[in-house]
């Protein structure tokens, strides 16, 4: 192939490689889609003949030293439905001119690594692989609705804008890879909505300057590997893994809801919903997350040891209410979250849940959460005692003014704790319990004090005691003397004037203990009343 001058055509060239560099000069879009809508599927099993292929060295001398533009043009590479033979490799290339492929079919890989753009879209194109480490784009780089056979590698990529690769269909590499991002650097939004990926999903130390949303998608683990595998992500909105809504006639993308959307809105008339969902492990963990973490209605498929992990995440908003996962487990130990919203029968059962040092501020559940269905959330996290759990609950409550569930839960704390003890321990913490709830149920030790005063009244009503000191006594009261011996402190005038003899001893006896009991419970549920921290 020799140089062609200024106004000239490589020797060599095809019809369609021709027709290629003419519209490349004049920045105009190549079609060779047939009129036969059914022989335009790049990934129809249907062959294309040479009239519709081009080389892929062609294609790479063009973007990397192709001819200049015609006067008043700008020169871009625009092709529609067209077949690239060979492996277009542009490896370590800066490419200025605009690239936008669609309909496309490349017979071997794509070759990008450490190649310069400007903006690079490849929409709706079979590729068999796409190689493409530390790729920098200065503006856009689009793939939505393309096929890609054995992976696509992003590793350490820059994209200056936007990434896009909405309905994308990856399917594994070597290592059951689908889709590598680790150290990926997306400027604005990174969106991979409805997308099908069978293997992993790699985002490790992925950075994305707006949001990340996989709405509607489909991941599916292979080779032991997780779904997603994402440690320190660091994304500066909200991660959406929610659902998406899907045309009913064409099955394609309809409109998401806008941003901030908990609640998903009735879809709209000739639309469905698409849930998330991801069979395999998926490891958020030491991820931040500016706005969100969105899980409404995903679904996870777990087996075995497999973990929704969230360890050590840190966000603003955690709305959790997928479906309940039936096997595996969510971790959420050392996640520090301000606004937990979720719903209880989102979260797994004991031996699915796992949140130590779970640290969150405020709790808006979707509809109905009873404090029961919450001891249980806590119990089911807690296969062991542990108190921190229960002692945040307590905290978060009380901070929004629910005093009497904060006492609820620390009272089931307290329970607990009881189990861990020795017999003799348990013993006792079953007639603390029994007689006022730890203290923290301070209107029970006031109601044994009324029913012990009357008890004794009447015992004594029965009996006159000697006085110790002769004439020097006051008038024997019953119910007053009960009382002086139940009340510590408090002198009634009572007690210390009369003999107790026999068995009466030890009634007297038995009300003063009783009353120091009660008396230093109701004290105790009292300051825990008066205190706020």
């Amino acid at each position: 192939m020799t140089e062609p001058h200024d106004g000239d055509f490589p020797d060599g060239l095809s019809a369609a490689e021709l027709g290629m560099w003419q519209s490349f000069r004049n920045g105009t879009t190549y079609d060779l889609r047939s009129r036969d809508a059914a022989l335009n599927d790049p990934f129809a099993p249907l062959a294309w003949g040479p009239e519709r292929s081009v080389d892929a060295r062609v294609v790479a001398r063009l973007l990397l030293s192709g001819p200049k533009a015609r006067p008043g043009r700008v020169a871009a590479l625009k092709l529609r439905g067209l077949r690239v033979t060979g492996k277009l490799d542009l490896a370590g290339g800066r490419v200025d001119p605009y690239v936008e492929l669609t309909g496309c079919r490349f017979e071997q890989e794509v070759v990008l690594p450490e190649c310069h753009f400007t903006t690079l879209r490849m929409v709706g194109c079979a590729i068999p692989r796409l190689e493409a480490a530390r790729l920098r784009t200065e503006g856009d780089l689009h793939l939505p609705r393309c096929r890609v056979e054995r992976g696509i590698r992003l590793t350490d990529a820059q994209i200056g804008t936007d990434l896009l690769i909405n309905q994308i269909d990856i399917g594994p590499d070597r290592q059951g890879r689908a889709f590598i991002g680790d150290g990926l650097t997306v400027a604005q939004d990174l969106q991979a909505e409805m997308i099908e990926l069978l293997g992993e999903l790699s985002l490790r130390g992925a950075k994305v300057g707006g949001s990340l949303s996989l709405r509607g998608s489909r991941l599916r683990a292979t080779q032991g590997l997780r779904a997603l595998n994402a440690p320190q992500l660091s994304v500066e909105r909200t991660l959406y893994m929610s659902e998406a809504w899907v045309s009913v006639d064409t099955g394609n993308q309809g409109n998401t809801p806008p941003y901030g959307t908990v609640m998903s809105p009735t879809p709209a008339h000739g639309t469905r919903a698409q849930v998330f969902r991801c069979r395999g492990g998926v490891r958020l963990d030491d991820g931040r997350f500016g706005d969100a973490v969105d899980l409404h209605k995903a679904v996870f498929v777990l087996v075995g040891h497999e973990e929704l992990s969230l360890r050590r995440i840190v966000a603003p908003e955690l709305r959790f209410n997928p479906e309940r996962p039936a096997q595996g487990r969510v971790v959420l130990n050392g996640a520090r979250i301000v606004t937990l919203i979720d719903v209880s029968t989102s979260w797994p059962g004991p031996g699915g849940l796992a949140m130590g040092g779970f640290v969150y501020e405020n709790l808006v559940p979707y509809g109905h959460f009873p404090l029961s269905r919450r001891l249980e959330w806590v119990a089911a996290a807690t296969p062991e005692y542990v108190p921190e759990p229960y002692e945040r609950l307590a905290t978060v409550l009380r901070g929004s003014g629910e005093d009497a569930d904060a006492r609820e839960v620390l009272l089931a704390k307290q329970r607990r704790r009881r189990e861990t003890l020795q017999p003799a321990a348990k013993l006792w913490g079953y007639l603390q319990d029994w007689t006022v709830a730890y203290g923290y149920r301070p209107g029970r030790a006031a109601v044994w004090m009324a029913v012990l005063w009357a008890a004794g009244a009447v015992a004594f009503s029965q009996y006159r005691p000697a006085a110790i000191k002769g004439s020097e006594h006051p008038e024997w009261n019953p119910s007053l003397y009960a009382l002086d011996l139940l009340v510590p402190v408090i002198n009634l005038g009572q007690d210390g004037y009369w003999l107790m003899e026999g068995g009466w001893q030890w009634v007297a006896a038995a009300l003063i203990l009783l009353g120091w009991i009660l008396a230093t419970t109701v004290a105790a549920g009292a300051s825990r009343l008066l205190s706020r921290s």
